[in-house]
């Protein structure tokens, strides 16, 4: 984020459309500082550092406009619609949510082919969209196993219901045997999420539990034989190659003949770092979580038929509002991986619709043959 001195000449006359253009830029310049120090103003230490930086370098490019401007750099372009959309989904969605809009916005690289720009601001927004993902890191680890249970959840409840209520639709029996189905498909899909995930991340607290050395273990190594050093086979059995493990036994047996005690960290855990991230969550808050988040997509096939509604009006509806919530969640999903929204809305809704279609069919049929 080095600076160069923009050297460029301020032509007297421009071009309305360079005008435009160069306001446009502005703008998100202008935005995109105001969020960096939004975030700086909740966040502490290196992380709030590191925005401050951000911000002043697109300080620096908002600059760069206003000199090519002059005195058409006033009154300050508002703020876009896009640039309103993106706090307002911000404010709700959280800092993770944020980081990810704006490294999707540093990935598209406005100044790429914009030959008003030094070429150091292009470099610029090449670095910045690498230091937005760095920081978005760590916040998606964060939160990855609570999202994981919500959109998972959520996608399942939608999808599953849909297709049975379809598929049950299909089969041409009555709105209230559609519904007795739907809202068995709800509770047992609900409680069947819930179950796996409490299963999952007690497996997972119980997995690293084993993994941990034994209480014994530290308090033997003062006691090794130092020319035959046992501690050497701990480390490689937990993935050092030979070399690496007899240096590293050496050292930790030094430091007990020194210290009279073990470091802390002689004797290393086998867990990997998934297993840690999924012990960390509770797990009867992430079954409470998959069963909420299932069961609130599942409601939404269901409510037409809830309100009343019959036949083809009835699943025409459910398909129109599950096809709703999934470009929803998908376009989220989307945002917080850094990819396109649309892209990973429509990726959803296509699955969903196919699994729903799928057994509309299957219903159709089972009715012709008389089994519906």
């Amino acid at each position: 984020m080095g600076h160069v001195p923009w050297l460029y000449v301020t032509p007297q006359h421009p071009a309305p459309t360079d005008v435009r253009r160069w306001r446009r830029h502005l703008a998100d310049e202008h935005a995109n500082i105001r969020a960096f120090r939004d975030l700086a103003a909740r966040r502490q230490g290196e992380e709030q550092s590191i925005l401050l930086s951000l911000a002043q370098a697109e300080e620096r490019h908002a600059q760069h406009w206003v000199q090519l401007l002059g005195e058409r750099a006033e009154p300050a372009p508002r703020a876009t619609l896009g640039h309103r959309v993106q706090t307002w989904l911000a404010r709700r969605f959280g800092l993770v949510f944020v980081l990810a809009l704006l490294q999707r916005s540093k990935s598209d690289n406005q100044y790429a082919d914009e030959r008003d720009a030094a070429s150091s601001m292009a470099a610029d927004e090449q670095v910045h969209e690498e230091v937005l993902r760095g920081l978005a890191a760590r916040g998606r680890l964060q939160l990855s196993g609570n999202f994981r249970a919500a959109v998972f959840g959520a996608n399942d409840g939608l999808v599953s219901n849909l297709a049975l209520i379809m598929g049950m639709a299909g089969t041409g029996v009555s709105a209230a045997v559609v519904l007795a189905a739907g809202m068995a498909g709800l509770l047992a899909g609900a409680l069947s999420m819930g179950a796996g995930e409490y299963i999952s991340v007690r497996s997972a607290r119980e997995l690293l539990a084993a993994s941990q050395p034994a209480h014994g273990t530290r308090d033997a190594l003062g006691d090794l034989d130092l020319q035959t050093n046992e501690l050497e086979l701990v480390y490689r059995a937990r993935g050092m190659d030979k070399d690496h493990a007899r240096a590293r036994a050496a050292d930790v047996l030094g430091q007990v003949q020194q210290a009279g005690t073990a470091p802390d960290d002689a004797v290393p855990a086998a867990a990997t770092e998934a297993d840690e991230q999924d012990a960390v969550l509770n797990p009867w808050g992430a079954a409470v979580s998959s069963f909420g988040f299932f069961a609130s997509g599942a409601l939404i096939p269901v409510l037409p038929y809830l309100f009343g509604m019959t036949g083809l009006a009835a699943a025409g509806l459910a398909m129109l509002l599950v096809g709703l919530a999934l470009l929803v969640t998908g376009g989220v999903v989307g945002v917080l991986s850094g990819a396109s929204p649309l892209g990973r809305g429509v990726r959803q809704l296509l699955i969903g619709y196919g699994a729903a279609i799928a057994t509309y069919l299957l219903g159709l049929a089972f009715g012709a043959a008389g089994i519906g």
